[in-house]
């Protein structure tokens, strides 16, 4: 287990993302024992107790006292009633942060005491241990501390690390970017109906195309360039769908969406 060896893992908020992660760590040889979640609603903390053997408890202060790592874990809006509950001495405890748009200078000043913070966006494809995440220091936070953190995260998840002020270009690419492509599938779905197909074999199509596309595009050495390329033949059926999409403009349709999803990000983190 390497870096996290004999650390006490706590999860405050006990939702879909944090599930994600103690399912990873379990996987990955950490006992049950060494993890704790924290939730004010009891059917999450029944999911770590019945589900995952994971002790659970609705006391926030008693989850920090426990933790050597503490996995911020709440809604955004909810971050500041939360540190103000566990705020005091806090330089032993490592805190990681999922919260979207929340700033470690932000989760720093609320905790005082020049606390450890490494801020993460993690994305739900973490819930099949196929994630993307990337990590950003805080001012306090150590070498040790980031290799927690990606041990961490990489039960689950491809880790990157990043610059902060980078962390709403990574919401816009692998935070939010899974609903891209799901969008993509619903839209190759309804073309397949307009063209005949019933509908659950349209689905079915489109999904099986989407997983075998991004496992390829995973396991292949080529660029993606490349793998579009293979596929499409001069003047063949995908030409003519490629040039379709390539004469309405998507890929610039595309990327003027992201960075919409970076702007929102960093209206939201303000």
């Amino acid at each position: 287990m390497g870096p996290l060896e004999g650390k006490h893992i706590g999860f405050l908020g006990a939702g879909n993302m944090a599930e994600a992660l103690a399912r990873g760590l379990l996987a990955g040889g950490v006992p049950p024992s060494l993890l704790l979640a924290c939730d004010v609603a009891e059917p999450r903390r029944k999911v770590f107790e019945e589900a995952l053997r994971v002790r659970a408890t609705n006391d926030q202060r008693r989850l920090v006292a426990e933790s050597d790592v503490v996995i911020l874990a709440v809604k955004p809006q909810n971050v500041s009633e939360v540190l103000a509950i566990i705020s005091g001495p806090s330089r032993a405890k490592l805190f990681i942060s999922i919260c979207a748009g929340v700033s470690t200078a932000f989760i720093e000043k609320e905790l005082g005491d020049a606390p450890r913070v490494i801020r993460a966006m993690p994305n739900t494809p973490m819930l099949v241990g196929a994630g993307a995440a990337a990590l950003a220091r805080g001012k306090y936070s150590a070498d040790e501390d980031l290799a927690v953190a990606r041990a961490l995260f990489e039960t689950s998840a491809k880790v990157i690390v990043v610059k902060e002020a980078l962390m709403d270009a990574v919401t816009a690419v692998s935070g939010s970017g899974p609903a891209y492509f799901f969008y993509l599938v619903e839209a190759l779905a309804q073309a397949g109906v307009k063209l005949g197909l019933p509908k659950d074999s349209a689905v079915a199509l489109a999904r099986q195309t989407a997983f075998g596309a991004g496992k390829l595009l995973v396991q292949s050495p080529d660029a993606p360039e490349e793998l579009r390329r293979k596929v499409t033949s001069p003047g063949g059926t995908t030409f003519a769908a490629i040039a379709k999409m390539e004469e309405a403009g998507l890929k610039e349709i595309v990327i003027r969406a992201v960075e919409a999803a970076a702007a929102r990000s960093k209206e939201l983190g303000r």
